[in-house]
């Protein structure tokens, strides 16, 4: 069956739908360029649909309050189930994918790490118990009300990959980058919730996190780089990169690393003939096809998850390397 990348409006999100999908991804996108997400990621986001997966692509929200935008994602993937069977069903394509949940991969751009990060510590048995030590007690109390309210509190991201790509946990310094009004949110409450230091708090006393993959760049003064390990303490503290390669990679199964060439916008962009256009007049602009690396490691990071991810339901099969011919030897050494 000929694969037609469209995208269709369903519920609050934009859906592509393979015929014969071997998985769903579910894509948000990082402040601004995350809010069209059909336009500014289509080349990067239709190179995965023709590796074999239905995108659903969400666009980013953007508000202070990222505990809230975290749980819509969660609510937001509870009816796309349901639609997305149905639709398929319609356009006579396989819709059996769609209804278990270990299908879903969660793929992340910049600040949308950050929410894919929160699903998957209150996908933990104790999160509770973590929260109350990482929080004040009416932080906390905020939270559980907000959880309460949607009605999920038994749903979660478990045993569903991950792949950040240039995470930014972000604290309300990067949205505004005038650091006394920063700070002056921050004190009277009006600031990034949870905060930097409070997500980095969940993730070091999480169990969880062992199916995560990153994909980083090593000019990306935003997210960070391997490369700050190098570099003055400042920038080290600050490298969110940096800081979740040293703490997820003593986890039962360490986190799947690349580094790439680029800068933090990497991901974005159209095609022109045989180069990528990435509507940024600030990064790299245009560039040749023939040196994009991103999509390939992307597609391979799915497939090692997909591995490891039978390798939690079934312990005794041991976990194998996955490479792709994609005719350039760089990817031969992932």
């Amino acid at each position: 069956m000929r694969e037609i990348f469209k995208f269709r409006p369903v519920s609050f999100s934009w859906v592509a739908i393979h015929p014969e999908p071997k998985g769903v991804i579910q894509f948000i996108g990082g402040a601004f360029f995350g809010t069209f997400p059909t336009v500014f990621y289509r080349y990067f986001l239709q190179e995965l649909f023709e590796e074999g997966y239905t995108i659903i692509a969400l666009p980013f929200r953007f508000s202070f309050r990222h505990w809230s935008i975290a749980i819509d994602l969660l609510k937001e993937q509870e009816v796309l189930r349901q639609e997305l069977s149905e639709i398929a069903s319609r356009l006579g394509y396989r819709q059996d994918v769609y209804q278990d949940k270990a299908n879903y991969f969660w793929l992340g751009h910049s600040l949308g790490c950050k929410y894919i990060a929160l699903l998957e510590f209150l996908s933990g048995e104790h999160w509770k118990q973590i929260t109350e030590s990482c929080v004040e007690r009416n932080a906390y109390q905020q939270i559980e009300t907000t959880i309460s309210n949607a009605g999920l509190e038994s749903a979660s991201i478990l045993a569903q990959p991950s792949l950040l790509i240039a995470p930014d946990i972000s604290n309300t310094e990067s949205a505004i980058p005038i650091r006394a009004i920063a700070r002056f949110l921050d004190r009277v409450g009006l600031g990034v919730l949870p905060t930097r230091e409070q997500t980095q708090c969940f993730i070091e006393r999480s169990q969880l996190f062992n199916l995560t993959a990153m994909i980083s760049f090593d000019k990306d003064t935003l997210a960070g780089s391997e490369n700050d390990q190098f570099k003055d303490k400042q920038i080290r503290e600050n490298s969110d990169v940096l800081w979740l390669i040293e703490q997820l990679k003593t986890r039962k199964f360490p986190i799947l690393h690349k580094e790439l060439p680029g800068k933090h916008l990497e991901p974005l962009g159209v095609r022109a003939g045989n180069y990528i256009v990435d509507l940024n007049p600030f990064d790299k602009f245009i560039k040749s096809l023939r040196c994009r690396m991103l999509e390939g490691y992307a597609t391979q990071f799915l497939a090692q998850l997909r591995l490891r991810q039978s390798k939690i339901e079934d312990d005794s099969e041991p976990i194998k390397t996955v490479t792709t011919n994609l005719g350039n030897p760089e990817l031969s050494k992932l």
